[in-house]
């Protein structure tokens, strides 16, 4: 029986996670953690019955125990609460599914515990990479990833045992957004950019899949994963997100990992690994395929992916300054108080005016953020 913790189980990578153990005779669910959808979490404490449950803020735990004063649950809030169910003793794997820098610590303390990570939350690595993977191999913890791009090209390097890679080729969609001009950007709408043509994700996600932000975060995350350059990394446009990601090696030899858009796959080999087992769901039909659109992103329109290889290549605090300047800049967005192509200029104008700080702690790492919130409250 494998024992999972999730951190993040009301969002799109929490409820797709409790879908798969749902359907599996050999996967517990010990913990539980969410932000403010108590009415979702209730039903999954319910269903699942954890030992612990976190909720970000005290008054939602009072209202969570309240709801499930029957069942024998320790329910406990805020950061020290995620930690307490990041490193819960019954855990064997913890499912960082949370969104935003809220994830890195209880990322760290569970590695700290020796807890296995599936790894969904961005930030974890583009912020932290230089404390995360360090600490994951003393401990002889595995990272395995689920975001799908991450995810295959994992895939791809099994069975190579020297891993002579030359080029990670990651895919993108392109988002709703392919093919425009900057001038079409102009106007766009909130509404325009979250209909993504091929993937169901939280909000945050699909922006970021809009501007191509996420794509260069996910440079940065490979960058740690696989212990690569940024040279070795290339973008490519797959619009109908059938090949999630490529691998070349240095013989010129290209392995692809193939499939329908399909969350759980990702997350349901990060939980099985180094097995496969049957998932149920729609097939590739090579029958009805008629080709595999590849095209090269326009970065000029695209601004997301030249600032991740800028904020990858200066290092230190700028990864995080990009990260939070994105999140920021979202989030107005989204509350339609800035428009689209203002995500761009709010994170020029931060990695531009930012001082960094070369291989920061934690707490300095958590300071830049404030940095950023604090520059942008003043200057946009």
């Amino acid at each position: 029986m494998k024992n999972i913790a999730i951190i993040g189980s009301t969002g799109s990578i929490g409820t797709q996670t409790l879908d798969i153990v749902r359907d599996s005779e050999d996967m517990c669910i010990v913990a539980l953690a969410a932000g403010n959808n108590i009415e979702r979490l209730i039903k999954q404490v319910r269903e699942f019955k954890p030992k612990i449950v976190a909720v970000w803020k005290e008054d939602k735990a009072l209202e969570l125990k309240e709801a499930l004063s029957e069942f024998n649950i320790r329910i406990v809030y805020g950061m020290d609460g995620l930690v307490e169910v990041a490193t819960f003793e019954e855990a064997d794997i913890v499912v960082t599914a949370i969104v935003g820098m809220i994830g890195i610590k209880p990322t760290i303390e569970a590695i700290k515990a020796g807890k296995d990570i599936a790894l969904a939350n961005k930030e974890t690595l583009v912020t932290a990479g230089h404390i995360i993977m360090p600490l994951a191999k003393e401990k002889g913890v595995s990272i395995l990833p689920v975001d799908s791009e991450h995810s295959a090209i994992f895939q791809c390097l099994q069975g190579e045992q020297n891993r002579e890679i030359h080029k990670l080729i990651i895919t993108a969609s392109g988002g709703p957004f392919r093919g425009r001009t900057y001038e079409e950007l102009k106007d766009v709408t909130v509404e325009d950019a979250l209909k993504h043509p091929n993937w169901s994700m939280g909000k945050k996600i699909t922006i970021d899949s809009a501007t191509l932000v996420n794509k260069g975060l996910e440079i940065i995350e490979a960058k740690w994963l696989f212990n690569v350059e940024p040279e070795q990394i290339e973008v490519v446009v797959q619009p109908q997100s059938i090949i999630h990601s490529m691998v070349e090696f240095v013989d010129g030899a290209v392995k692809a990992q193939l499939g329908t858009p399909d969350m759980k796959l990702p997350i349901q080999y990060a939980l099985t690994y180094p097995n496969r087992r049957f998932l149920p769901g729609e097939r590739l039909d090579f029958s009805k395929m008629t080709g595999i659109i590849m095209e090269m992103p326009d970065r000029k329109v695209f601004k997301g992916l030249d600032f991740a290889y800028q904020a990858i290549r200066t290092g230190g605090t700028m990864p995080t300054v990009l990260n939070a300047a994105n999140e920021c800049a979202v989030a107005r967005f989204l509350n339609k108080d800035i428009k689209f192509l203002q995500i761009y200029d709010m994170i020029a104008a931060c990695m531009n005016a930012h001082t960094v700080i070369d291989n920061p702690s934690f707490e300095q790492i958590l300071e830049t953020e404030q940095w950023v919130y604090s520059y942008l409250s003043h200057n946009f």
